[in-house]
């Protein structure tokens, strides 16, 4: 992969568990994840929290000299909010908090979670196959094959026709940072695309 295309992704939201899992497979490659990114120099948005694989990512990419920002919500106790981040800001609820999230990225990764985690990765590729929406690639890391019946319930959806075969293409999946962030940086929007995209209609 051309190192150009994988500068032009400096920040990712990522999306993950707020509490440690059973095998030791998925905290090894969660902290593998957060040394790439410090590495890469990219900044990791997540939610802010103190727990589970969240904070063993915030804490990873911390440790290697990265910068992490956390988006916290309010709806939540302070005391599950990561004291030692290089930025944290406090939404009013959950919805502002996907948000800005989203706002400060430049794409998007999942990494294994429940139903949090879910919700902010279905929101994010709502948005992104909307016109009106981000245009940030969206991904998951497959730890495992965690994520393995979730691309099978796509794929049977595109086969029902609930969902179109370019739609289904806006998740991007990789089981290794670097197979995930070739897939993301090769979906980036090109200088002109992003140029269009900004102008507006006559």
């Amino acid at each position: 992969m051309k190192q150009e295309k994988l500068r032009k992704i400096r920040s990712v939201a990522v999306y993950c568990a707020s509490r440690p899992p059973h095998s030791p497979e998925y905290a090894e490659a969660v902290i593998a994840f957060g040394k790439y990114l410090a590495e890469h120099r990219m900044t990791l948005v997540y939610g802010g929290s103190n727990v589970g694989l969240m904070k063993l990512l915030a804490d990873t990419v911390l440790e290697n000299g990265g910068r992490v920002e956390g988006i916290f919500s309010s709806a939540l106790p302070d005391s599950l909010k990561h004291p030692n981040l290089n930025e944290c800001i406090t939404t009013r609820n959950l919805a502002e908090r996907k948000a800005e999230m989203l706002k400060r990225a430049d794409a998007v990764v999942a990494l294994p979670g429940s139903f949090g985690t879910w919700d902010e990765l279905f929101d994010a590729l709502a948005l992104r196959k909307m016109k009106t929406g981000h245009k940030h690639p969206v991904g998951i890391l497959n730890i495992g094959g965690y994520y393995d019946p979730l691309l099978e319930l796509i794929e049977r959806s595109v086969q029902l026709g609930f969902t179109s075969p370019k739609n289904r293409n806006l998740l991007k999946t990789g089981k290794t940072p670097e197979q995930l962030f070739k897939q993301l940086a090769g979906s980036m929007p090109s200088e002109e695309n992003a140029a269009a995209q900004e102008k507006p209609l006559s």
